[in-house]
């Protein structure tokens, strides 16, 4: 008689733990993508401040007009540098350092006093829209705009 009372009590737990398993494992699932999502947008935004670094030091070393003291951001001068942003490299050649920034997202300004400005907006698509589009509808946006300024002295 204790036997089968036993072995009726492990039967009843295993069906308990079924039923939580079951429960909790697309929350733990949802934690995990939303780690890694937050993680993804962290590492792009700073591979985007990191670029748009590198091409404010670029036009600050060259925006000089031979000895004249005058600043100046001519057009090739600021081709060069968004091609640097977002190739890493003033060729304009390769792939780009993200994936779908394009050298009009980033802009090159002389904002006066001997200063240079680089700025650069990034649109980056999260990895959980479509999953919760599936759950909640096509009203759940993930869109994110990255968005990286940096202004130096000219040299």
């Amino acid at each position: 008689m204790m036997k089968r009372i036993v072995e009726h009590s492990v039967v009843r737990h295993r069906g308990a733990v079924l039923v939580e398993m079951v429960l909790v494992t697309p929350i733990l699932l949802f934690i995990m993508l939303a780690t890694a999502e937050v993680t993804r947008i962290f590492v792009d935004h700073n591979t985007l401040t990191k670029a748009v670094r590198n091409g404010a030091r670029y036009v600050a070393a060259n925006a000089y007009q031979g000895t004249t003291g005058l600043v100046v951001v001519g057009a090739g001068l600021r081709a060069e540098t968004q091609n640097l942003v977002v190739y890493g490299n003033i060729a304009g050649t390769g792939t780009p350092v993200l994936a779908g920034l394009t050298p009009v997202d980033v802009i090159v300004t002389d904002i006066g006093a001997d200063n240079v400005e680089v700025s650069a907006d990034y649109a980056i698509g999260g990895m959980l829209g479509p999953v919760l589009r599936n759950f909640f509808g096509p009203d759940i946006n993930l869109v994110h705009n990255l968005q990286a300024t940096v202004a130096m002295r000219a040299l």
